[in-house]
């Protein structure tokens, strides 16, 4: 009879889920990633998708989290500031690019003019909240090497139409960066290539143009297992770094972390 029990206490904690929270870009390829880990080992992962800045304040705020998948460093390394975790492992990485509307005239070789263009919307993420308007901004850091004025002039007329609390949904079902073309909130937006080429699956006549090697920017993925989490989402963790769930996300069009 006690086998019995401890059999049943195992398999309690085997089927207690492991809670992961993860940057919204990373959302198709996560899914499939935690399909197959399930599949294989039969442990339960429930995961919640959002901008990472949000993310870490629900979990900065007491929210019971095993594993943060970020689209930065930062994010997971100020939880380890805190001490709510140990260790930010980089586990992908990802570029900048440019979304853009079939009409609009944008090259690698135009990038920046049709930019400062002031007849172009230009659409980024919210700082702060999403790396990856961090990243965009960083991209018109860079531009103020190759034009004087130009970090102003983007900074001021950059739409932060994306990744905030109060930001627009997208419909259920839809991908937020196809929805916010399809309906012309921007001629132009930056976001992660990975975010572009599913936008582009969905709404194939819209453009993805590489940024231009002065003002191109790749992004750091890391995450980080919180202190006092599920005993097995360490195995999460490992797997997510192991080489099964880098080839999915490499289909998606994520790097390799750096080794």
């Amino acid at each position: 009879m006690m086998g019995a029990l401890a059999q049943v206490s195992v398999a309690a904690e085997q089927n207690t889920a492991i809670e992961l929270r993860a940057a919204g870009s990373l959302k198709a390829a996560m899914t499939e990633i935690i399909r197959q880990y399930q599949a294989e080992t039969q442990q339960a992962v429930v995961a919640q998708y959002s901008s990472s800045g949000i993310l870490r304040e629900r979990i900065e705020a007491g929210e019971k989290v095993d594993i943060f998948a970020s689209a930065n460093m930062q994010h997971p390394q100020a939880l380890v500031n805190e001490q709510r975790g140990t260790e930010v492992v980089m586990f992908a990485r990802n570029q900048l690019c440019a979304l853009a509307q079939p009409n609009l005239p944008l090259t690698t070789g135009n990038f920046l003019d049709v930019l400062l263009d002031p007849e172009t919307k230009l659409g980024i993420s919210t700082p702060k909240f999403d790396p990856a308007g961090d990243y965009a901004l960083t991209v018109f850091e860079k531009a103020e090497t190759l034009q004087p004025q130009a970090q102003n002039i983007l900074t001021k007329k950059a739409l932060k139409l994306t990744g905030s609390p109060n930001s627009a949904k997208a419909p259920v079902g839809r991908n937020l960066y196809a929805w916010v073309m399809e309906n012309e909130r921007a001629d132009v937006f930056l976001t992660y290539c990975t975010n572009a080429k599913l936008a582009q699956q969905e709404v194939p006549e819209l453009q993805i143009v590489a940024l231009p090697a002065e003002l191109a920017i790749g992004g750091k993925f890391g995450l980080v297992v919180l202190k006092d989490a599920n005993p097995h989402a360490a195995a999460l963790a490992n797997y997510i770094l192991s080489d099964k769930a880098q080839a999915i996300l490499a289909e998606y069009g994520f790097q390799p972390p750096q080794r």
